[in-house]
């Protein structure tokens, strides 16, 4: 695993007069954000130690390191949280992060390129591929199954859609 690092969590806002925030989390379970170790900004340069204390509805509410006001946390709002891949357990060949999808070519079952995962989305029944499609400004949803997509090759940075009729105007 690379030291590239993942998006896990996003400060949306303050909680309370003591320095504590409103937490976002992406981890598969919401409370994992505090067992990878220190969450660093987009850039790495600030790092925070997290501690959770309570749910609250659509986020977790944290104490961070280093954020001792309400005006601290209240700076931090919009702040990206990211881990360092070496921090996440190796998956079953058949399971992804979502950081490994994004990005890859989109190809069809003859293998033209119809586009690039543009992002994974869960909205809370099952994951979503948004796609860019080439030469269009749209992207497409589709519902990331083993019959809408066949094949995934994270080395070949690719992956092989059989989307259901009608879903991309021109396949061909």
């Amino acid at each position: 695993m690379s030291n590239e690092m993942i998006f896990v969590g996003a400060i949306v806002g303050s909680f309370g007069v003591n320095g504590e925030v409103r937490l976002k989390s992406f981890t598969s379970a919401p409370e994992a954000i505090s067992d990878y170790g220190p969450v660093f900004n987009e850039n790495g340069t600030r790092s925070f130690i997290v501690s959770l204390t309570g749910q609250l509805k659509n986020a977790l509410s944290a104490k961070l390191s280093g954020v001792l006001t309400k005006e601290d946390a209240d700076a931090l709002r919009g702040l990206q949280l990211f881990v360092p891949r070496s921090k996440f357990p190796k998956l079953p060949d058949d399971e992804y992060y979502y950081a490994d999808l994004t990005n890859l070519g989109v190809f069809d079952a003859g293998g033209v390129q119809i586009g690039k995962v543009k992002s994974v989305q869960n909205h809370g029944a099952s994951d979503i591929l948004e796609i860019s499609q080439l030469g269009k400004i749209t992207t497409i949803l589709l519902p990331f199954t083993r019959q809408n997509v066949p094949t995934v090759d994270t080395k070949a940075s690719r992956i092989v859609i059989n989307p259901p009729d009608g879903l991309f105007e021109d396949l061909s």
